[in-house]
């Protein structure tokens, strides 16, 4: 049987879940193969965590003026097992890539925890928006270049990232390059979440 996916190395749960969400992105959007990219992923934070992360594929989003993409990884990290050993770990997961009009410089935004509220009490680094407080009561925001974050991170642009219905994701941008991702194995409902958060980014950001 032939799949739209790379299915070496992948057990029979891997392409079933691979092959659902495939579906599921199809259904919903025009999405076709792109042939390798290489999407300079070793740049972003997220992905620093992780031994190893090789794209198996990926798919761009036509919708209009601006593609966007959605990715299918696969990742490797240790997993420490005590004193005597550790082993390695294996996992697939959905990423939305999208490319975006403002410059960003550098952002990351992620769902805001009780930890990160106590520690803005003794350091403030976070960005908060004092006309936004449902925004900023609800994410963490750090950025390298303040007067871009605050040009890009808009009303627009928050208001995009509140309608966002995942959970425990994290968006980061480069620049002009945003991501949306999560550590969730991969999953039709979170792939089409992160689909539609990166074609609305692309669309009106």
């Amino acid at each position: 049987m032939d799949f739209p996916f790379d299915t070496i190395g992948l057990d029979a749960i891997a392409i079933d879940s691979f092959s659902e969400t495939y579906k599921a992105l199809k259904a919903k959007f025009r999405i076709e193969l792109t042939g390798h990219i290489d999407f300079h992923l070793e740049k972003f934070e997220v992905f620093k965590q992780y031994d190893d992360v090789i794209v198996r594929d990926s798919y761009v989003i036509k919708q209009g003026a601006s593609d966007c993409y959605i990715l299918f990884l696969e990742v490797t990290y240790r997993v420490d097992g005590g004193r005597t050993s550790c082993h390695y770990r294996r996992e697939y997961h959905t990423l939305a890539l999208a490319y975006v009009k403002k410059d960003f410089g550098r952002v990351m935004i992620r769902p805001e925890t009780l930890t990160d509220k106590l520690l803005e009490l003794i350091h403030r680094i976070e960005l908060d928006f004092a006309e936004d407080k449902a925004f900023s009561d609800t994410f963490y925001v750090l950025v390298n270049d303040h007067q871009k974050a605050v040009n890009a991170i808009d009303r627009n642009f928050r208001n995009v990232v509140m309608d966002v219905r995942e959970d425990n994701f994290v968006i980061e941008v480069i620049n002009h390059t945003l991501i949306i991702a999560n550590h969730k194995a991969i999953a039709p409902e979170s792939a089409i979440r992160m689909a539609e958060f990166a074609v609305r980014a692309c669309s009106n950001c």
